[in-house]
């Protein structure tokens, strides 16, 4: 049996539809077998032949039923070693003093102030949210036709949000840091009233009539929702179905993926934070690229109800940002448990904007000095400023694993099963050999 599991599974593989109502022959078992490294005697072949059969009834039976890429397998991952246990913390994030702040005399320069200072221009009063609001809006519209970073504005939900957020602070009530700010979300996040495209032709117009749980939570913190934003079709890369999402500091490059439009809107000051996802470098890459700071939580930090499945055991959620603190502040509203996110587990966030970096350890991969790879000038900078700042590097080595990708190959495939069996997959932009469609395939 310990064999014919695989078997079954290299049958499964897209094969199933072409064998049901025909018999199977010693053949395709032993093609099949090769595919997975297998090898069968005649006899063999012969006993396993009726149990093969049943069992592609069992799959085109299987796959007369609909499963919604937002339902979660039952089993569930974390990432935890047995017996872990988050060490005891009390009280809330500390912001340290409010930055002294004043409106700057040309407006263009809101564009790239932090959230904190954004935060404290609402405060004081000395800024609306709806203005603040449609000064961002207004630069996604300008800057869309050269970067390619939306494909969707919230306008009557920000401008309706914006009102809110100004009316609560005329009555005293402040939600927060995030109360009034302007923010984008990547296209994958579901977004009632709007359509969720996943940046994919085949999902153009889907439409899916809910908030995400991430969308909830900086709903109830005041934050405001202005845009979708583009990702690379079904997160990879940064080629949409309405083109590619550029680099502001190099237009004629690409931005990288897959949280594309979320990086490209906040480096270029038309967006304070956005809201990324990764799965395989889809915040790193895109912040590095475009000169953004992004924050990668642990597996099972923030809640992933409502935003699209990619890897039920490798998707995480975090801000995209133009400073460390700024995704401090949006990563507190964002992480916790969520029961509809049964890998979501609570944690202390104790982050404190007035302990001194002196001193601080920080533990680097001892390879990424030892070996040349396309990020490297960028690592190598982080590190240095963070010994310039009194930071102790502690260089440490992975273990090296076996090769583990086809997991995420795997999940995704499961995820997109239909897309493919469908033949839909020939529907997304990108027809080359990495990239989805073929992924899927194999």
């Amino acid at each position: 049996m310990n064999r014919l599991i695989p078997l079954l599974a290299a049958f499964a593989l897209g094969a199933t539809a072409a064998f049901v109502g025909e018999r199977l022959t010693r053949a395709d078992v032993a093609a099949a077998a090769r595919i997975i490294g297998l090898d069968f005697e005649d006899a063999e072949i012969d006993s396993l032949l009726p149990n093969l059969e049943q069992r592609l009834e069992d799959f085109e039976e299987l796959r007369t039923h609909e499963f919604p890429n937002e339902l979660m397998p039952a089993l569930v991952f974390h990432p935890f070693p047995r017996d872990f246990a988050w060490p005891e913390a009390k009280g809330k994030p500390e912001w340290g003093p409010a930055p002294e702040v004043r409106l700057p005399d040309d407006p263009d320069a809101l564009a790239f102030y932090s959230v904190r200072e954004l935060s404290e221009l609402i405060r004081t009063r000395q800024i609306t949210s709806e203005a603040l609001t449609r000064f961002f809006l207004d630069r996604l519209k300008r800057y869309d036709d050269t970067l390619h970073f939306v494909v969707t504005l919230t306008e009557e939900r920000a401008l309706a949000a914006a009102r809110r957020a100004d009316a609560e602070l005329a009555q005293g009530i402040w939600r927060g840091p995030l109360h009034g700010i302007p923010y984008g979300a990547k296209d994958l996040f579901a977004a009632s009233g709007y359509p969720t495209t996943w940046g994919a032709m085949p999902y153009k117009d889907q439409v899916i009539d809910r908030d995400a749980a991430v969308i909830r939570r900086l709903d109830e913190a005041g934050a405001v929702l202005c845009a979708k934003l583009t990702l690379g079709a079904l997160a990879w890369g940064d080629v949409w179905f309405g083109g590619r999402t550029r680099n502001p500091w190099a237009p004629e490059e690409g931005s990288s993926g897959s949280s594309a439009g979320s990086a490209s809107a906040v480096a270029a000051g038309c967006l304070p934070f956005a809201l990324g996802t990764e799965t395989l470098g889809s915040i790193v890459s895109p912040s590095t690229v475009c000169g953004t700071t992004g924050l990668r939580p642990t597996f099972g930090r923030v809640s992933r109800d409502g935003a699209m499945a990619l890897s039920w055991s490798m998707d995480k959620i975090g801000p995209i940002c133009r400073s460390a603190e700024d995704c401090a502040l949006v990563f507190s509203v964002l992480h916790g448990r969520d029961p509809a996110d049964p890998a979501t587990y609570e944690a202390p966030f104790t982050y404190d904007a007035t302990r001194p970096l002196a001193g601080m350890r920080v533990g680097y991969e001892a390879a990424m000095r030892e070996r040349d790879y396309p990020f490297r000038p960028y690592d190598s900078l982080a590190l240095e400023t963070l010994r310039h700042l009194g930071v102790e590097l502690v260089p440490i080595t992975l273990p090296e694993l076996p090769p583990i990708r086809f997991i995420l190959e795997t999940e995704a495939a499961a995820a997109f099963d239909e897309l493919t069996r469908s033949n839909r997959d020939t529907l997304l932009v990108r027809q080359i050999r990495n990239a989805w469609p073929n992924v899927f395939r194999a």
